[in-house]
């Protein structure tokens, strides 16, 4: 029966992307049926995830499918757990992607919605392989897919985005094609539990570092973070949220599939991911907390979130190379657990941030200002997510952040001093990430959300329609209600995680019924559950004793805009803004975020005409005056940016390495046949000889 849920899932998305390549996006019927599609196919793959949880695992040999071998589905608690996330999401991503792409001339041509449903179809075949092959198939597939959303847009941005995020996910796909091919060779076998069979050793460890690599890359882990700012924002609508929220999570899962599978990690791996995860969490928020485009923002706070989750996977390697699986639960746990909340919140802002770009026509911060007085649902949604994302309670966010930070407390139960020293720097810029990550949210809550607008509301506000609203009430309702039932939340992933470490040292994060542990006994206790009952609570004791003792005068409080800087007067362009705001940031982490600053001067005003001062204007001096000539004031323009490190001083270095390698490279093509077998002849003898010598 769960079999042929996944099937007949996968039959509606087909059927879908179908209608889209056949009919396009020029009827409405023809427009909104690929979407409807998408709704049904993975509200059946969401019942056979949840069924596969709970059900004993088993291997599906499908013969020659693919026409490689056998192709083998593997229906197991781990599979399942991810199929009822990310098929979960694919409902109400789904469901916004219906009133998104409603109105006329929103979606141009073909390909949108094929793109999109290829992208649900290619992450169940990753998650339910069983073979090498169907496994690499399924990725390629979601890799084709980010391409179409990418690159889908008629603009050169939308060609640049597609270009990259192909390049990241060929050498990411790449790299998981070696460590396979290391592995398949040492086995002689394509299936992946075969794999578990290869001893300790180099070969092994070479290919365990190959797979890290293969799906860091997908998910952002540095240096191959620099493909998510370019491609997420790229995508159409709600597509983003697909990328990020969703398709993303394939990297995680295979990650912990193949920690299942490998076992043991050497310690240098380790150590690595430890410090990789840390600093790819830091460089995110930090220049998640400057960028002046909603997408943007967004985008780099996946790769902050991409950083948090690889230190708590990293902490599970811990535990698996030294053999502690207590260390190995709490680690794996917390990983999943902020798998789950970025997940919900981050397909929550990119869906919201959607429609606040499809009513106001622009994504930049200073024009959404106060974009939360006239969006009421999808501002709502918006919010939520943020203080998920900010790591505050009653948040899901809040519980995954905080039991990250309590399983990198554990190091002192590690006996070596490197992987000691790379926890406790793992924790420190985990800690340093939280700071700023509220900082970050902040100014998207009090400026963006709560801010006074600087123009007019639109004429028309969708805010999401109906069926949108429906799928961003139930993101919203999931931030908070997951950390509400937190404690069946974390039977569910014991369950899930059952192929990876035992179920029982995962419930030992469970105290009691209502309260969560870091899975040892006696180190630290939380209750979402209760912190909804007593959040309200204090909230209301703490309103009833100002009320009395103000005399009843606390009503009757002056009142002042939000967020406005000096007095009341201030406004216009010298009001408090999200760039001012962030000023703070690129002064404090200039180092790191290589902060310039630069002024040029502007065509010289009448000292007398009126002008009004321009937000770069950095004051006025006399201009030189003459017999005849009117008094002049010179103006400055001051502009400020950051500088990429990853892209600065390592790709662009490279790309012009290369481009002087094949222009030297180029100098060969002669044309002349003989030289050319003259160098496959050379090229003939040096295998030979090499042959010769390994013999």
């Amino acid at each position: 029966m769960t079999g042929l849920l996944v099937v007949l899932g996968l039959a509606v998305w087909a059927a879908g992307a179908a209608v889209d390549l056949t009919a396009g996006a020029g009827r409405s019927w023809s427009r909104l049926a690929p979407y409807a599609a998408g709704v049904v196919g993975s509200a059946l793959v969401t019942v056979a995830g949840v069924r596969t949880v709970f059900a004993a695992p088993r291997t599906v040999d499908l013969g020659a499918t693919l026409a490689v071998g056998s192709t083998l589905v593997r229906l197991d608690p781990l599979a399942g757990l991810f199929l009822t996330l990310t098929a979960g999401l694919g409902v109400l991503i789904s469901a916004c992607m219906v009133s998104w792409a409603r109105p006329a001339g929103r979606i141009e041509g073909h390909g949108t919605a094929a793109g999109f449903l290829l992208l649900l179809g290619s992450v169940v075949v990753v998650v339910i392989a069983g073979d090498a092959f169907t496994f690499l198939f399924g990725w390629e597939s979601l890799t084709v897919a980010f391409i179409v959303l990418s690159g889908v847009g008629r603009h050169r941005q939308a060609a640049q985005a597609s270009w990259v995020t192909g390049l990241f996910g060929k050498a990411g796909g790449a790299a998981l094609l070696l460590g396979f091919l290391l592995l398949a060779g040492h086995s002689h076998s394509l299936r992946l539990a075969a794999w578990a069979q290869v001893t300790p050793g180099a070969l092994h460890d070479a290919a365990y570092a190959l797979v890290v690599a293969g799906f860091g890359a997908k998910v952002g882990l540095v240096p191959f973070e620099v493909w998510l700012p370019a491609g997420y924002p790229a995508a159409p609508g709600p597509t983003r949220a697909a990328m990020a929220g969703l398709a993303a999570n394939v990297g995680f899962y295979g990650l912990w599939r193949f920690l299942a599978i490998l076992g043991r990690p050497p310690q240098w791996l380790v150590i690595t991911v430890l410090v990789l995860g840390g600093v790819t969490a830091l460089l995110g928020i930090v220049f998640a907390s400057v960028q002046s485009h909603l997408d943007r923002v967004v985008a780099f706070s996946s790769v902050e979130n991409a950083g948090v989750i690889l230190v708590g996977y990293g902490v599970a390697l811990t535990g698996a190379a030294t053999g502690q699986p207590q260390l190995l639960a709490v680690g794996l746990l917390a990983a999943s657990l902020q798998v789950l909340a970025h997940a919900v919140a981050k397909s929550g802002l990119f869906a919201s941030a959607a429609f606040f770009e499809a009513d106001l026509g622009t994504g930049d911060l200073e024009a959404l200002r106060g974009v939360g007085r006239h969006h009421r649902v999808s501002a709502a949604a918006f919010g939520v997510g943020s203080l998920s994302l900010a790591g505050l309670p009653p948040t899901i966010g809040f519980v995954a952040e905080w039991m990250i930070l309590e399983a990198l407390m554990q190091e002192f139960r590690v006996h070596q001093l490197a992987l000691r020293l790379a926890l406790a720097s793992a924790g420190a810029l985990v800690a340093l990430t939280a700071g700023v990550a509220a900082f970050t949210f902040a100014r998207l809550i009090g400026l963006m959300l709560r801010g006074r607008g600087r123009a007019d509301p639109p004429a028309t506000v969708v805010d999401g329609g109906v069926a949108g609203r429906g799928g961003l009430v139930l993101l919203a309702v999931s931030c908070l209600g997951l950390a509400a039932v937190a404690p069946w939340v974390v039977r569910f992933v014991a369950d899930g995680l059952a192929p990876a470490v035992a179920p029982a040292a995962v419930t030992g994060a469970l105290r009691s019924p209502w309260v969560l542990q870091p899975v040892y006994r006696g180190f630290s206790i939380l209750s979402p559950s209760w912190l909804w009952v007593t959040f309200p609570v204090g909230l209301l004791a703490v309103f009833a004793m100002a009320t009395a003792l103000s005399g009843g005068r606390l009503l009757r409080v002056r009142r002042v805009p939000a967020w406005r800087s000096a007095a009341d007067p201030v406004a216009g362009a010298a009001s408090y803004s999200p760039f001012g705001y962030a000023n703070a940031m690129r002064h404090v982490l200039g180092n790191v975020l290589g902060t310039r600053r630069e002024h040029a001067p502007l065509a010289p005003t009448p000292v007398g005409a009126r002008s009004a001062p321009g937000p770069g204007d950095a004051g006025s001096a006399p201009g030189p005056g003459g017999a005849g000539t009117r008094p002049t004031s010179a103006r400055l323009a001051a502009r400020t940016t950051v500088v990429e490190p990853v892209t600065t001083y390592l790709y662009r270095p490279l790309r012009r390495a290369t481009l002087r390698l094949v222009a030297l490279v180029r100098r060969l093509q002669s044309g002349r046949l003989d030289a050319y077998i003259g160098y496959m002849l050379v090229a003939l003898v040096v295998v030979l000889a090499i042959v010769a010598g390994l013999r």
